[in-house]
């Protein structure tokens, strides 16, 4: 910065500034921080930074160091990724605090850093950027969870761990009974393994419809997406859970761009690339909507029928009909939750959400 900037700078009164934003990259052990202000000429100046422990002292000896630093009566905005489960403790302490706090995707921040020029890629770079983005940027507050969404989302994803643990060993299994010698110890230790994940991830599905049976909001919202034949409980459980019940969502484009259901094009004059799916969201709900949207098409649903068949006649891949389904599962879920209101089959009602589509689905109360 040159002398003549830091001379503007520092003759500024309070009243020419506008906020702190304060940035903080997350990783398992430890965390940066990055003190940014903003003037009403949208100039952003870094103030400081710092590495912290991911722990109760680490938090605490954060605060303590921001407080001399962030000294004007302004607003403060504190900046962090949704980076796995690493950024939770952190999100917690400060949400308790009642501190102003926005969680972003981290696709989001990337593509702001993208848009600045900022190519070298550090924890203390990320920081950095995280709090020029949110000073320059309006961030929506981060919605937290409760308690009982949270331990939804613990056991449903303990569940998908379950099933992948149990697919990996049933495959051990069938690869392992091709082989010329077969081992009756192995056959027998491999099949104790995989009953016992059956049985655990019948446990799981217990406690998962417990916890929905539990909450009589929810149970009875619940009850009325399940009128949707093909769609069990586990998948409405595990949506829910993964999107803190549509609370950070205004629209259902914000949610099909948060589950990686939104198209990417690859167009540009004569040439006419592949279209697909971002898949840059929650594979969460990804991975759980695909079985139903198999089911609600094998059962009939009107709807979703008549969509998979225009898609494959268009396409003649079976995969993007499904697909499509997938999303349209996912926005027939937020809309009836939303309006908490039943699904009913076989009647042609035109909704704001669904308009694009030219869905055919009923809803009533």
């Amino acid at each position: 910065m040159s002398k003549e900037i830091k001379k503007r700078t520092s003759q500024k009164s309070e009243s020419e500034y506008l906020k702190y934003s304060l940035g903080l990259d997350i990783s398992k052990e430890k965390f940066d921080a990055c003190i940014s202000i903003i003037d009403k000429e949208q100039y952003v100046k870094v103030l400081a930074s710092r590495s912290f422990t991911n722990n109760e002292n680490g938090f605490n000896a954060f605060l303590e160091w921001k407080m001399p630093k962030c000294k004007l009566s302004i607003p403060e905005v504190y900046v962090m990724e949704a980076t796995g489960i690493y950024y939770e403790r952190l999100a917690w302490f400060l949400h308790r605090k009642e501190l102003y706090l926005s969680v972003v995707l981290p696709n989001k921040s990337k593509k702001y850093m993208q848009s600045v020029g900022i190519k070298t890629k550090n924890d203390k770079i990320d920081a950095a950027g995280l709090s020029r983005m949110g000073a320059e940027q309006k961030l929506t507050a981060w919605n937290a969870p409760t308690q009982a969404i949270v331990e939804l989302r613990d056991f449903t994803r303990q569940r998908e761990s379950l099933q992948e643990s149990r697919t990996i060993f049933n495959n051990q299994m069938s690869a392992y009974k091709c082989g010329e010698f077969v081992n009756p110890l192995i056959v027998e230790n491999l099949e104790n393994i995989i009953a016992l994940l059956n049985e655990q991830i019948k446990e799981n599905d217990k406690i998962i419809k417990q916890k929905i049976k539990s909450d009589s909001g929810m149970d009875e919202k619940v009850d009325k997406i399940l009128g949707i034949k093909g769609v069990g409980i586990i998948t409405v459980a595990t949506v829910l859970a993964e999107t803190n019940c549509f609370e950070m969502f205004k629209n259902h484009r914000q949610l099909v761009s948060y589950a990686g259901y939104d198209v990417i094009e690859n167009q540009s004059g004569n040439h006419v690339g592949r279209t697909k799916i971002s898949k840059k969201g929650n594979s969460h709900i990804r991975r759980i909507l695909h079985m139903p949207a198999l089911s609600v098409v094998s059962n009939g649903e009107p709807v979703f029928c008549n969509l998979y068949q225009r898609v494959f006649d268009r396409t003649k891949i079976k995969m993007k009909g499904y697909v499509a389904v997938q999303r349209e599962l996912l926005c027939l879920i937020y809309a009836l939750w939303k309006k908490n209101e039943k699904y009913e089959r076989d009647y042609k009602n035109e909704h704001p959400e669904m308009r694009s589509r030219s869905s055919s689905f009923r809803i009533a109360s």
